[in-house]
């Protein structure tokens, strides 16, 4: 077993659908049919239901197919995103209903369409401009959540012939805005690797003189702290990297601070600003469906940016915006933060990581069985590797705990993992149950292969 103590195998390359767009089938050989969905159709006979079918199986003999899953409310969550369990705060709830009820009866709850039409409220400003202002930005913009946010600016803000490099490892929505862009070049660089993306700079820079005269734009983009790995991205290395190549200012980052958010920071302000680095951010997304129990995003930006995302930016003009409920249930989350309510919370949160920790490596495992643990030391996530990641996370949910295998084509293959969140909510004696469960798992697996 090895418990990691920092970021993951730069050298990864990744084929996940959490962090790319994932290829969708669009032609179904005649063999994949027959052997996979056990059809006698020809390809010519075959509807669109027979191919979404066929697609289907195969995936299920891949043991790749996703299925929603209902858990019982008894089980104890080391699943979710709600890492500060502000979800089930009572502090919050009182907040977000006091909120809602001081409303006028006439004020609407539904937005009444996009914000550039109905949907605008000075209400919905007013929380821009208090976000902006807790994470020490000029502006905020709220899009309708993270992925809109992602796909919205990244796939307006890039110009033409501008060069984008990126981790390897960030989400799927960023994918599909740098899929969308107008830009040039979109090249990958090494899982958190400052030397990666210095190779990557450097061959672009010799590719196109325009950006060592500074009339050609790169932007970087990464995670703070990444959805499946649990790993801190090494921020002041990139800066690093960028201001050595770029002096003349025409290197841009845009930091997705997702998973970040609520626990790490000043009161939760995310990585960037416990780095004390937020002037040297083009662009921070902040989301607020995990560890703030909310709904939505924020893009942090200059006033500028802001205006041409809101008359570029399509996934904010061309969709309904949130409407009250969600705005206030933002507010009351960050009227916590903002008060310092939420600090005790995050102080909980790092005591159980250390006693998760030390359970995990307290675990004893054969030889025999392929069983390692990778966690970056502050994280809420941890990964536990394993090449039976559904018996493990069956097991540990028969017992009555929500954990859950991680699968291609969300990680790459190789990369199988049971994923393990912790929260402020959770107790010691609830971990200690877990490893207590894992470790019987891992007694088992070891017996069953001693037989064979």
């Amino acid at each position: 077993m090895i418990i990691g103590l920092g970021n993951q195998e730069p050298g990864t390359r990744n084929t996940s659908a959490e962090t790319r767009a994932e290829s969708v089938p669009t032609c179904i050989s005649k063999h994949t049919i027959n052997s996979t969905a056990q059809t006698s159709l020809s390809p010519a006979s075959m509807t669109l239901v027979d191919s979404f079918s066929a697609a289907l199986a195969h995936r299920e003999a891949k043991s790749a197919r996703r299925r929603l899953t209902v858990l019982p409310r008894t089980a104890v969550d080391f699943s979710s995103n709600d890492f500060l369990s502000l979800s089930t705060s009572s502090a919050y709830r009182e907040r977000f209903l006091a909120l809602l009820n001081n409303t006028p009866p006439s004020f609407p709850f539904a937005s009444g369409g996009s914000r550039l039409l109905d949907g605008n409220s000075a209400y919905a400003e007013d929380l821009e401009r208090f976000v902006a202002d807790f994470h020490q930005a000029p502006t905020a913009l709220l899009f309708n959540s993270g992925y809109d946010a992602n796909v919205g600016v990244l796939s307006s803000i890039p110009q033409p012939g501008d060069v984008i490099l990126y981790d390897e490892l960030i989400h799927a929505s960023a994918h599909e805005g740098m899929r969308l862009s107008r830009a040039g070049p979109r090249k990958i660089f090494a899982h958190s690797s400052a030397a990666g993306l210095r190779e990557a700079l450097l061959a672009q820079m010799a590719e196109d003189p325009k950006i060592a005269a500074g009339s050609r734009n790169v932007f970087v983009v990464v995670e703070s702290i990444y959805s499946m790995d649990g790993d801190v991205a090494p921020i002041k290395e990139f800066i690093a990297v960028v201001d050595d190549l770029l002096p003349l200012g025409n290197g841009y980052f845009y930091v997705d601070e997702a998973h970040s958010t609520g626990v790490f920071g000043p009161k939760g302000a995310g990585v960037i600003q416990e780095l004390g680095v937020q002037d040297r951010m083009f662009i921070r997304v902040h989301t607020f469906g995990k560890a703030l129990a909310s709904h939505g995003a924020m893009v942090l930006c200059g006033p500028e940016t802001r205006e041409y995302l809101i008359n570029y930016a399509r996934s904010l003009i061309y969709t309904t915006a949130l409407g009250f409920p969600f705005l206030a249930s933002i507010r009351a989350t960050y009227e916590l933060l903002q008060t310092g309510e939420t600090e005790s919370l995050q102080r909980r949160l790092q005591q159980l990581i250390r006693h998760l920790r030390q359970q995990l490596a307290a675990l004893h495992t054969a030889e025999s069985v392929m069983f390692e643990v990778d966690h970056f030391p502050t994280s809420p996530i941890i990964s536990l590797r394993t090449s039976q990641p559904r018996q493990l996370a069956s097991f540990c949910q028969a017992k009555g705990f929500v954990v859950r295998a991680i699968m291609p084509p969300t990680i790459p293959e190789g990369k199988e993992r049971v994923r393990v969140c912790l929260h402020s909510g959770n107790t010691e004696a609830e971990i200690d149950e877990l490893a207590e469960t894992i470790q019987s798992w891992l007694n088992q697996s070891s017996t069953k292969i001693s037989k064979l």
